[in-house]
């Protein structure tokens, strides 16, 4: 039995060792300094439009700006799709850092894998830079001093969503949970919120994941329950197709509302605004803010075939810019020699960058700014291509993420 695991290691090692593509920063003279990223995403699963080329993408603009400003240090960016499977997520991450010289990881869309990949940076002295994952639990009991968790988390999203649905008047919720870390802590910290706002929870589901592309069943578990709320504790196409269903169905025209918990951009591109309008969502980053995020974003749709960037896309800018300036403000021998280091650096720093405005990486690693609710515009309200929110409001850094004192997380003092 033994032989058999050791053997299937191996395999799993050797596959991810393919799937890391060079994606290599501009052509220049050979540096003796070098930096090593690797983005660990989802290239062609349920996370693909919201992670996949587009973290690739943001991260190496990053790297770009970086190397621009510090022409001493080259940065490298590997990518590689690990499929949403745990195994072959944690077999590349560890060959990437014991083979690849990788410095540090970036994304990591997968809960379950990202708090995989927490132990491993810690157990190297590397870093990992989550942006893409949302299970709060990685600044809360299994945070760690190599790891930042940057865009948002199941909290922040709970926190916008969760709370502006109940005090419109959605005291009653039904969940349809994906069945992994990250559906279990969004439908959690969601259905928390819901509680405290005197609201009820009055069942829930669990989809498999991945793989589950029906859930005609489990939106008519939801309806007959009767809740007045169904709460979408998935994302990525999982979600877009529990939209569709449900429009199909006309659930939404018998008063039931939807909560996209995790409903991004690219998701919303590909309901359409007739079967999106009306959606109230979270998100960290609108490609139509301001001048900051539109520069950025004219950079990232020609890139993308013309899509506006996500939120993670953006995360993966903005943390591997904080990242870099850490390397060079530590100093880059200093930088190769400790992950632990740069991201005590990344902490003691303020951020402030036009794409997330001012934050901080907090002692906890949780990466704090404004979150933005959002309401999906109806089809007559959209001016041109990609302009599908407006702004209800912005929740301040400070109410939009979990305190440090109740998340658990022994890196913070009591």
């Amino acid at each position: 039995m033994t032989q058999f695991l050791n053997r299937r290691q191996t395999l799993i090692a050797g596959a991810a060792a393919a799937l890391a593509v060079p994606a290599i920063g501009p052509a220049r003279a050979q540096a003796a300094k070098v930096i090593r990223l690797g983005v660990l995403t989802d290239l062609n699963g349920p996370y693909a439009g919201n992670t996949g080329k587009g973290s690739v993408v943001g991260t190496r603009l990053a790297a770009e700006d970086f190397m621009k400003a510090h022409p001493d240090i080259q940065v490298e960016v590997i990518q590689g799709d690990f499929q949403n499977k745990p195994d072959v997520g944690l077999a590349m991450a560890r060959d990437w850092i014991d083979r690849q010289g990788i410095d540090a990881i970036v994304d990591v869309p997968v809960s379950s894998v990202a708090l995989a990949v927490a132990g491993l940076v810690t157990d190297k002295d590397k870093v990992a830079l989550f942006t893409g994952p949302a299970t709060a639990t990685l600044t809360g009991t299994a945070c760690g001093p190599n790891h930042v968790h940057w865009t948002y988390d199941t909290w922040s999203l709970a926190a916008g969503t969760g709370r502006a649905l109940v005090a419109d008047g959605g005291d009653s919720w039904f969940f349809i949970t994906a069945d992994y870390a990250f559906g279990h802590a969004l439908e959690g910290d969601t259905a928390n919120f819901v509680r405290q706002a005197g609201g009820r929870v009055l069942g829930t589901v669990r989809t498999p994941f991945p793989g589950t592309t029906d859930f005609s069943s489990f939106l008519q578990q939801a309806k007959s329950s009767g809740a007045k709320i169904i709460g979408l504790a998935n994302a990525g196409t999982d979600t877009v197709n529990c939209i569709k269903q449900a429009a199909e169905f006309g659930i939404t025209r018998r008063g039931v509302r939807l909560a996209g918990l995790l409903f991004q951009l690219s998701d919303v591109h590909a309901v359409g605004l007739e079967a999106a309008q009306g959606l109230t969502l979270t998100e960290a980053f609108y490609w139509d803010m301001n001048e900051g995020t539109r520069a950025f974003s004219a950079r990232v749709a020609p890139q993308l075939n013309g899509q506006k960037p996500s939120m993670i896309h953006a995360g993966g800018y903005s943390a591997v810019a904080h990242y870099l300036k850490g390397v060079a403000g530590l100093g880059y021998d200093a930088s190769k020699a400790s992950g632990r280091a740069v991201v005590d650096w990344m902490k003691a720093t303020p951020t402030d960058d036009a794409l997330f405005g001012q934050g901080q990486v907090r002692a906890d690693g949780r990466k704090i700014h404004e979150m933005h609710l959002f309401q999906v515009k109806a089809p007559g309200e959209s001016k041109h291509p990609w302009d599908y929110y407006k702004l209800v409001r912005s929740l301040p850094a400070a109410d939009a993420f979990r305190p440090m004192s109740e998340g658990g997380c022994p890196l913070v003092r009591p």
